[in-house]
């Protein structure tokens, strides 16, 4: 079967569309009510949903996303949930491709080769390893397992003209170029240089470029995505999340938020 990955990109570029893509924090603010959130994101058409695996020292993220998945974790949220999170999301009717944003920590604590099959089997389709880097994959056998799970890979930008060459030209599904220096979080502003910085990565591929980190407006979200294939809100979603916490309305609460971001996206 087509990765669903691959298949959402060769849609929207045969239709003109570009990709809206959430970040959630997975387990947040508790399993039960994350299948109402994913559903949500589903609701409003979210293109791809990335699920963030929680895990106890996420030096990537800023402190919406870090609070997150502690109440993740304080809920009870293990690895081995959230793959039992995607199973049952797949079995109420989620078809969105799901990729797997987490650190190599829960990984290995997992297995590395078993966390590979059982998250495809469940029904994810990518995985992005945040402190991954890839040259390590040369070294290292396992590292380059993927049970057809896409590897995504992150671009930033300070990243130099030689390692964008060859992390594009080695890049499965998407690359996810980081619009800005630091950690993730909401901005009022975006950086000016993306449409260059994406143009710059596409000399060297053709693989879809979404850009993500601090995008949390209609606004911000279509003058993205005129410059990329698809524009990532996480922090902004999340932070919906934590101030509606695990009522009945958090899953509409979710989808009326995201619905306007994503037709500002598809508008493009």
């Amino acid at each position: 079967m087509e990765n669903r990955i691959d298949a959402l990109f060769s849609r929207l570029q045969t239709e003109g569309k570009k990709a809206f893509v959430a970040y959630v924090a997975a387990g947040d603010p508790d399993l039960e009510h994350c299948k109402a959130v994913i559903k949500g994101l589903a609701d409003a058409g979210a293109d791809l949903i990335e699920l963030g695996v929680p895990f106890s020292d996420p030096l990537a993220d800023g402190i919406v996303n870090q609070l997150a998945a502690q109440r993740a974790l304080d809920a009870g949220t293990t690895t081995a949930k959230v793959i039992e999170l995607i199973r049952d999301v797949r079995a109420d009717g989620v078809e969105a491709p799901i990729v797997l944003f987490t650190y190599l920590n829960p990984i290995y604590t997992y297995g590395f080769e078993a966390f590979h099959k059982d998250a495809s089997a469940a029904g994810a389709d990518g995985i992005l390893s945040l402190d991954l880097p890839p040259d390590e994959e040369g070294y290292h056998q396992e590292l380059a397992y993927n049970e057809g799970l896409r590897h995504i890979r992150l671009i930033a930008p300070t990243s130099p003209e030689k390692r964008i060459e060859s992390i594009a030209k080695a890049a499965e599904g998407f690359i996810y170029y980081v619009s800005r220096e630091g950690v993730t979080g909401v901005q009022d502003t975006m950086e000016a240089s993306i449409g260059g910085q994406v143009a710059a990565i596409k000399k060297h591929t053709d693989t879809p470029v979404v850009v993500g980190f601090g995008i949390s407006t209609p606004d911000q979200a279509k003058a993205v995505a005129e410059e990329a294939d698809g524009v990532v809100v996480g922090s902004a979603i999340v932070k919906i999340v934590a101030e509606e916490g695990a009522t009945p309305a958090l899953g509409q609460k979710v989808c009326d938020f995201v619905k306007p971001l994503v037709d500002a996206v598809k508008s493009v």
